[in-house]
């Protein structure tokens, strides 16, 4: 038991600098969107705590050892995070308590989930409510009675209230240009959507952060962003009307940085070994790429996450058949 004690205290300290981690991206986000960002971190976080101690119940084990290493409070952060501010509450419980349930203990619990689930929760959502999914608020553009009214269906917001994100509108555009769409549509900032730029470079340095903790390794960060740079840049047309966006703006838009450094870097349903992280991230920023692009959903990351972790077990053999020396 002694050495079940030393992995549980690791483990527990992982998650803790993880969510540590998370708060610069956590308090851009609030200062984006508001309370609505708060409200989600509370509701994914009690969903996925109660459906935890629940499950725990029903397998009858003692649920503390489980509940304390703060596994599920970080799959429920980074969901929370994903999701539009002051979506509808029954959403985000539905996305979280799914996350725990067939992303985590439907294969045994902790470090035996081979889909993220987090990502698994947010898929779920996406393809069952793809409405509320779509209605991100404008930035700056609500007080917590309000957010709460309309989390909690008791008031109804205004039309104006919500906007397209920048990468949904520009994969709907057919006819303005790229300066005009920054010009003239609120959803685009500087390089990226508006706002969501400081979010992104927040999530850096939370990134940054677990890097130098040695929480995380550089491989599958590294991967994404520079397969995602090189295919956004390939395919980047200037500033035509079929222009898919420079590097700069996927890079800076989106759940990007969320997805680099918090989400593919999960130990249990990611590779193990560094060639293989590697690959892995390159498979996810490809897919992202080509999801938001061309794919019926303005991110992507999600999806691309949850293919790529069908692939770990391929990406492991052929790393490990490459290191092999050959016989003489």
């Amino acid at each position: 038991m002694p050495a079940l004690d030393v992995v549980d205290d690791r483990l527990q300290q992982a998650m803790k600098l993880v969510l540590l981690a998370t708060l610069p991206g956590m308090l851009a986000a609030f200062w984006l969107y508001g309370w609505g960002v708060l409200i989600n971190l509370v509701l994914a976080a009690a969903a996925a705590l109660a459906v935890e101690a629940a499950v725990m119940h029903l397998r009858q084990r003692p649920p503390g050892p489980t509940l304390s290493d703060c596994s599920a409070l970080v799959s429920a952060a980074l969901l929370a995070l994903a999701l539009p501010p002051y979506c509808p509450w029954w959403l985000t419980l539905s996305a979280a308590a799914f996350a725990m349930v067939f992303g985590k203990h439907l294969y045994g619990g902790v470090g035996s989930n081979p889909f993220n689930p987090a990502m698994l929760g947010l898929a779920l959502v996406l393809v069952t409510f793809p409405y509320p999914m779509t209605l991100w608020p404008s930035p700056h553009g609500m007080d917590l009675p309000s957010g709460l009214q309309h989390v909690f269906g008791i008031g109804q917001m205004p039309d104006a209230w919500v906007q397209a994100t920048a990468l949904d509108s520009l994969r709907i555009n057919k006819s303005l240009t790229i300066d005009e769409l920054f010009a003239g549509n609120p959803a685009f900032g500087h390089f990226g959507g508006r706002g969501v730029e400081w979010v992104n470079l927040a999530f850096v340095a939370g990134g940054m952060f677990l890097l130098q903790r040695k929480v995380i390794s550089w491989h599958a960060p590294v991967g994404m962003l520079a397969s995602l740079f090189i295919i956004s840049l390939l395919c980047w047309n200037g500033s035509g009307s079929d222009s898919h966006g420079s590097p700069l703006f996927h890079l800076l838009s989106g759940a990007t940085m969320l997805g680099a450094f918090f989400i593919i870097t999960e130990p249990v349903s990611g590779p193990r070994s560094p060639g293989a992280k590697l690959l892995f991230g390159v498979g996810v920023g490809l897919l992202t790429y080509l999801i938001r692009t061309w794919g019926g959903y303005p991110d992507g990351i999600a999806f691309a996450v949850l293919l790529m972790n069908l692939c770990v077990p391929a990406l492991e053999r052929f790393v490990a058949a490459r290191q092999q020396p050959e016989a003489p």
